[in-house]
C-alpha cells in the first residue's frame, strides 16, 4: 500500500486533528479548572506576578487561557486566536514560571506549548466549529 500524503483522504486527518484537540483540550482543562476554583474562592490569591499585573489579574489571564481557551479548542471555536493565548501561556510556564528549575518540571509545559505550535501550523481540521463557519461564510459568498 501506497501512503504518499497524495492518496490519503483528509478524513483520517481532520479525525486525529479532533482527537488530539479534544485530548489536549481536556487535559489542559484539568490544571485550569482548579485555576478558575481558586480565582471564585474569593480569599487570597496566591499566584505567579506576571509583569507586575498582580497575581490576581495573572491568575484570570491564566483562567481565560487554560480554561476558556481549551473549551475553544475542544470545540475547534476560534481555534488559532485560542491557541495564541494557549501559546503565550505555555512559554510563559515554561520559560518565566519555571524558568529556574530542572527540564523534568518544565517539560509538561513545554509538550502542550509543541501540540499547540503545532496545531496553530496544521489548523483544528474539518471537525470544527471554524470549519462550519468557514463553509457557510463561502455558500454565501455565492
Amino acid at each position: 500500500m501506497n501512503y504518499n500524503n497524495s492518496n490519503w483522504s483528509s478524513i483520517p486527518k481532520d479525525i486525529i486533528l479532533l482527537a488530539v484537540r479534544v485530548f489536549v483540550g481536556f487535559a489542559m482543562l484539568s490544571h485550569g479548572f482548579p485555576k478558575l476554583q481558586m480565582l471564585l474562592a474569593g480569599g487570597k490569591i496566591e499566584f505567579f506576578d506576571f509583569m507586575g499585573l498582580g497575581p490576581q489579574i495573572s491568575l484570570i489571564l491564566t483562567v481565560f487561557a487554560e480554561f476558556v481557551c481549551s473549551i475553544l479548542l475542544i470545540l475547534g471555536l476560534f481555534t488559532r486566536v485560542s491557541l495564541g493565548f494557549l501559546i503565550f501561556t505555555m512559554i510563559i510556564a515554561a520559560f518565566a514560571v519555571l524558568g529556574g528549575e530542572p527540564f523534568e518540571k518544565r517539560e509538561m509545559a513545554l509538550v502542550y506549548l509543541s501540540v499547540y505550535l503545532l496545531l496553530m501550523v496544521i489548523g483544528a481540521g474539518k471537525v470544527s466549529v471554524d470549519h462550519m463557519i468557514e463553509r457557510r461564510k463561502r455558500a454565501s459568498d455565492w
